[in-house]
């Protein structure tokens, strides 16, 4: 009966520095701030959740079990339920890849209630690692903690590294950059080897399935990775469907998304394999239909970020009485850029699926899981 644990030899320490060496399991639903209070109370319990205090006390099961909250990005979170030893299972795996165990000083910059900032917490405290918790700071503060406590391994979502990387200043003992949530783009990739020698390795995933995918130096650069170790991927049209040990068991409380059949889950998502890589189209909830023509907007908007004068996209469906719908390219950057961009877009992807004009913006909706806002910009969309 798997359970996640306080090794003997990790310690975790806040954004102020207060130290905390061993678990202390108290109530079952905890908030998530303050953060160490949460941890030493949650790990060894046998069904808790770190987040949305007003939900249900999770139901104990036949074995240790936990709740966490997806990002969001489609509506109102939904609670997750998954045994403990399915996180146990890949932490075996990162304790081979990235070298964690005791001695080794891990950070995770987002608060626990998201699923990211929770999982590389628990994992660094299971393994015996000293935890640093920098939730809460500023990022030019985050990035100076980040340098002073000599952090080797860090666990940030491309949002968390964007602000990270404008606060300035080097991190010579950072081995390790572990990103989740999105993909990077490659204008924030190339800014990250500004930061020190870190090697930066993707991944993949979903709530529901946790890793389903790594990437690396050593994959194609518009892919989201290989499979991750333990991992099967079928891509047909029906969209993608993973099998793994690190499966949740299903939502807690009920509720649509994901779907769990005969040991597959079956994602909102539409993909290829090729040649061991997997390649994202898109969701298929965000799908658009231009004179006939499937359009993926997640396609456009990671050829937007990698183009020079972009540094934040989102392409949305607006109304047009010809073609039933057109997209259009929401932008932070450099706007002399506009005519450059339109014209590598409409050469991508044709005029039919190219945006038809680009919107400017001074500033970023972002949702709390630091995932973009498509409801807000949506809504902020000028008249025509």
């Amino acid at each position: 009966m798997e359970s996640f644990r306080w090794h003997p030899a990790a310690r975790a320490v806040d954004a102020r520095g207060a130290v905390c060496d061993r678990a202390l399991p108290g109530a079952p639903v905890l908030p998530d701030r303050p953060a160490l209070a949460a941890l030493q109370s949650a790990i060894g319990h046998p069904a808790f959740r770190i987040g949305a205090t007003e939900a249900p006390t999770p139901e104990p099961g036949r074995v240790p079990v936990f709740e966490t909250l997806t990002g969001g990005t489609s509506g109102t979170p939904k609670r997750i339920r998954r045994t403990q030893a399915s996180w146990i299972a890949s932490f075996a795996v990162n304790a081979r890849l990235f070298g964690i165990g005791p001695g080794t000083r891990v950070a995770v910059l987002g608060r626990l209630v998201h699923s990211l900032a929770l999982y590389g917490a628990v994992e660094a405290l299971h393994l015996g690692a000293e935890l640093h918790l920098l939730d809460g700071l500023r990022p030019d503060r985050q990035r100076a903690a980040l340098a002073a406590r000599r952090v080797s391994l860090l666990y940030a979502t491309p949002a968390q590294l964007r602000l990270l990387t404008e606060a300035g200043g080097a991190l010579p003992d950072l081995r390790h950059i572990v990103v989740g949530g999105s993909k990077l783009d490659p204008g924030l990739r190339a800014v990250l080897a500004a930061l020190g020698p870190a090697r930066v390795t993707e991944f993949y995933g979903a709530a529901e399935a946790s890793f389903i995918a790594m990437a690396d130096e050593t994959t194609p650069p518009d892919s989201v990775g290989r499979p991750y170790p333990g991992v099967e991927l079928r891509c047909d049209t029906d969209g993608l469907s993973v099998r793994s040990p690190y499966l949740a068991e299903g939502y807690a409380g009920g509720g649509a998304g994901a779907e769990w059949r005969d040991g597959w889950l079956h994602l909102d998502e539409f993909a290829e394999l090729r040649d061991g890589a997997l390649f994202l189209r898109g969701r298929a909830g965000r799908r658009v239909k231009i004179a006939d023509q499937s359009v993926f907007p997640e396609e456009i908007e990671l050829a937007l970020l990698g183009l020079p004068g972009v540094t934040r996209a989102a392409v949305l469906p607006v109304a047009d009485g010809l073609r039933g719908q057109v997209l259009v390219a929401v932008v932070v950057g450099d706007r002399a850029a506009e005519p450059a961009i339109l014209q590598a877009l409409r050469a991508a992807f044709g005029p039919l699926a190219a945006p038809r004009r680009v919107i400017w913006r001074d500033s970023w909706p972002e949702l709390p899981s630091g995932k973009t806002d498509l409801a807000a910009l949506a809504w902020d969309l000028p008249d025509d």
